[in-house]
């Protein structure tokens, strides 16, 4: 939830042209009026049509002249609720106006900047608003496609009771709006190597709470008489507990391919946006499980890219690492490099633990290099996108076959994403993939899906 800092704007800001520009039809029309009349006064000599005229004439100058000279103080603020939504889903958004003068205001009318794709321009009319009062109005933004889209500025419209002159001011405070990749709630198919708690397979760290922590330690205030080890404190002579144990997590890379020659087609529906939908779907997904994730894409580029070798480690919060994660997804683009080779280079350093592709068009150098990336992982499932069959809404070319031969090769669990594919069925279709495989004892995927 985001709030736009408090803004003021004063009534006698600008200058007297800025002023007189403000005059409405009615008040144009008033003077006009007014002038046409004292020179038909004064032309044919009626005494009675001159004050006419005055009258019509001065009438929208003092009203000018108040509004100018009128000091409203007016604090604006704005919050998003929530100001990070999936493309498709609506966000709130709630304006505040603050009467911080001592003198109440006139009409007032007011219009948030909004982009276009989120819909159209608010605006509202708020009645008179009493000295230290305040009025609270709301409306809704969507899109459908994902981004970070600037709100305001704030702009109110201050107008007297005639309506014979308007002034804009406005306010300084902008905030913004994250629009993320829509996800998918994918299946629990159990993975070799899970966390502890997790599945088969546990495996267990030791948690050090500190300098003191040795094999054994002193008992402290609160430890658990269960874990006392009285060999060691026979030998010390003094009470010695077992240091603590704590899960270890196990390691997950989401590698999305953003290159611009890997993808036909663009919008909502393109075979790139379901690669950015994918990759966020099984981030949240891993992230629920109890994995330390990561995001990498072909440019080498890693998210979050701090604590143990760039993954979102123990000591960070899942949801603070989903949120940076998926706002690095939400601006996400086409990048112009041609092959996979910086992000085969994050990766051959090896201790990957399981590695989800998102591949688009794959040349057979490209396939090969993606190959020798499951060498260095314990486990790799690609997903492997025929942008060219999604633009014609064809069957996929022989190519892509191809292609996930030589990545099922390579040891790799390779799938082809038809149009319109949901991402939880080719999901299952993966790990059923392991199960056969694990069954005729391929041992390629080992430590894979299980």
């Amino acid at each position: 939830m985001s709030a736009g800092a408090p803004a003021a704007a004063e009534g006698d800001t600008g200058g007297v042209r800025a002023a007189l520009g403000g005059l409405t039809t009615r008040g144009r029309s008033f003077l006009a009026a007014g002038v046409a009349a004292m020179v038909c006064a004064y032309v044919l000599g009626q005494g009675d049509l001159l004050r006419v005229g005055l009258l019509l004439a001065v009438l929208p100058l003092v009203c000018v002249a108040v509004l100018y000279r009128t000091r409203y103080r007016v604090a604006g603020s704005r919050r998003l609720s929530p100001s990070r939504v999936p493309a498709g889903s609506e966000a709130r958004v709630h304006l505040r106006m603050d009467n911080v003068s001592r003198l109440p205001t006139g009409l007032l009318m007011l219009q948030d900047h909004v982009p276009y794709v989120l819909g159209p321009r608010p605006r509202f009319v708020l009645d008179r608003v009493e000295a230290g009062g305040r009025r609270e109005v709301s409306y809704r933004v969507r899109s459908d496609l994902r981004g970070r889209y600037p709100l305001g500025p704030l702009q109110l419209r201050l107008s007297d009771p005639f309506g014979m002159c308007e002034l804009t001011r406005s306010f300084s405070a902008y905030d913004t709006l994250t629009v993320i990749p829509q996800t998918e709630a994918l299946p629990a198919v159990r993975l070799a190597g899970e966390a502890a708690g997790y599945g088969d397979g546990r495996q267990r760290s030791l948690a050090l709470a500190g300098d003191d922590d040795v094999i054994p330690r002193t008992y402290r205030y609160g430890d658990d008489l269960r874990r006392v080890h009285w060999r060691s404190t026979a030998r010390y002579g003094e009470l010695m507990v077992r240091r603590e144990e704590q899960p270890q997590r196990a390691r997950c890379t989401v590698l999305l391919d953003t290159r611009r020659t890997a993808y036909q087609g663009a919008g909502p529906d393109s075979a790139f946006e379901w690669a950015v939908s994918g990759a966020a779907s099984a981030l949240v997904h891993m992230l629920e499980r109890g994995f330390a994730v990561r995001l990498l894409t072909d440019t080498g580029n890693s998210v979050p890219g701090e604590g143990a070798d760039g993954f979102a480690g123990s000591t960070q919060e899942s949801a603070d690492s989903a949120g940076l994660m998926m706002d690095t997804l939400a601006v996400v683009d086409h990048s112009d490099g041609t092959g996979l080779s910086p992000s085969y280079d994050v990766l051959r350093g090896g201790n990957e633990g399981l590695l989800v592709a998102f591949f688009g068009d794959l040349d057979e150098e490209q396939a090969a290099l993606a190959g020798r990336m499951r060498q260095r992982s314990g486990a790799a499932v690609a997903f492997v996108l025929d942008s060219k069959a999604w633009v014609t809404s064809g069957a996929s070319a022989g190519t892509v076959e191809d292609r996930l031969r030589l990545l099922r090769e390579a040891g790799w669990t390779a799938l082809a994403v038809p149009q319109g594919a949901a991402l939880s069925e080719l999901w299952q279709q993966a790990g059923r993939q392991r199960a056969e495989a694990s069954g005729s004892g391929t041992n390629g995927f080992s430590g894979g899906w299980s």
